[in-house]
């Protein structure tokens, strides 16, 4: 299988016009806003070195909001990215930016250097929330803007943040119903973290702001990863990206950080289709012993950091044991046994089957 590899470039707050509540690019990225030509090609060829021959490479520009960037100052960076593409040492480019900076003369200069896929920063599609959390640009913004990537030619990613000032889980889940309405290639999902020196973390010290818990975050999120998923859009990251400074109690002072917060979020979605399937077929499963068969990729996720999910699959169905044997190649069916009887679940029917019943 050919090997996906991504050089990633950080532009922080660089062109950016707005200090979102939430924002610190520097403290999330550990880097300056003074990204130079130098930089980017640096980068490229220290990453070019590790990669193994036949893989697919891709150059992403994150952190700030990159079409918002003086216009030389965007030519100048991604032309170090397409005359690599030119040469065929990299086949795609990458890059984030704002729902209110993108419009035609933009996405031509984008074209003119061979710009793959544009991420916007969607956040939410809430008025209230883009008001409190002073985004600066409207719902209106990313319908418009989405709309044009498209017409162009891009492939479209949006980012999305629960529990931002103002937010639920209602207006979170119809942020991401909204979403799934505009139908990008790829999502991102990140629960808010409160970030030291921000006007999130001063909201927070006046009591204006409560951040969401762990809990929450998990639950909110394996909810919108199962919508997505079975509409076939790829998640492609869960939670804001572990650091040397973003971890608990250095740079982030609340919030629902955790390391390995895809995991807790796909433990929780196997937990809950399992139960939707013992519930469903009405199996007895109090007292009883169960083995499950599955997949080497997902022993792990039924089994949870520290057998949490285990155990949460004993305490919810009353089981007195789970034994779990990785013997399954198909990483989307588990085969159950309880006493002498097995079954066999598709965990695709089952997710379908729950994105119908409980629509965002």
């Amino acid at each position: 299988m050919t090997r996906h590899y991504i050089i990633p470039i950080f532009v922080p707050h660089f062109g950016c016009p707005h200090d979102c509540v939430f924002c610190n690019q520097r403290k999330i990225t550990g880097l300056s806003t003074d990204v130079t030509v130098e930089d980017v090609k640096r980068t490229i060829d220290e990453h070019l070195e590790t990669f193994k021959y036949d893989s697919f490479i891709e150059v992403a520009f994150y952190g700030g909001s990159f079409t918002a960037i003086q216009k030389e100052i965007q030519k100048e960076l991604l032309k170090v990215p397409y005359e690599y593409k030119k040469a065929g040492k990299i086949h795609n480019i990458r890059l984030s930016t704002r729902p209110d900076a993108i419009d035609e003369e933009i996405l031509q200069l984008l074209k003119d250097f061979q710009v793959n896929t544009i991420e916007l920063g969607v956040q939410s599609l809430d008025m209230d929330v883009l008001r409190m959390s002073e985004r600066g640009h409207s719902d209106t913004d990313v319908y418009e803007s989405s709309k044009l990537i498209r017409i162009w030619g891009f492939s479209l990613g949006h980012q999305i943040m629960l529990g931002l000032p103002g937010d639920n889980q209602k207006k979170s889940l119809e942020t991401a119903r909204r979403v799934l309405d505009m139908n990008p290639d790829m999502i991102r999902i990140y629960p808010t973290l409160v970030i030291r020196n921000t006007a999130l973390e001063s909201q927070m010290n006046q009591g204006l702001y409560e951040a969401l818990s762990l809990e929450e975050a998990i639950e909110t999120s394996a909810i919108i990863l199962m919508a997505f998923r079975a509409r076939n859009i790829p998640v492609i990251r869960i939670g804001l990206q572990p650091t040397e400074n973003i971890q608990m109690g250095k740079d982030v002072v609340a919030g629902p950080f955790h390391p390995s917060f895809r995991q807790l979020v796909e433990e929780r979605v196997f937990s809950t289709l399992f139960k939707q399937y013992i519930a469903r077929n009405n199996i007895g499963t109090n007292g009883r012993c169960i083995t499950i068969k599955c997949s080497n990729s997902k022993a792990s996720i039924i089994a949870g950091q520290h057998g949490k999910n285990r155990d949460r699959i004993i305490k919810e169905h009353g089981f007195t044991k789970v034994k779990i044997i990785p013997s399954i190649k198909d990483d989307g069916k588990i085969a159950i046994q309880i006493d002498n009887g097995e079954r066999t679940i598709d965990l695709n029917d089952e997710l379908e089957l729950y994105v119908n019943n409980n629509p965002l």
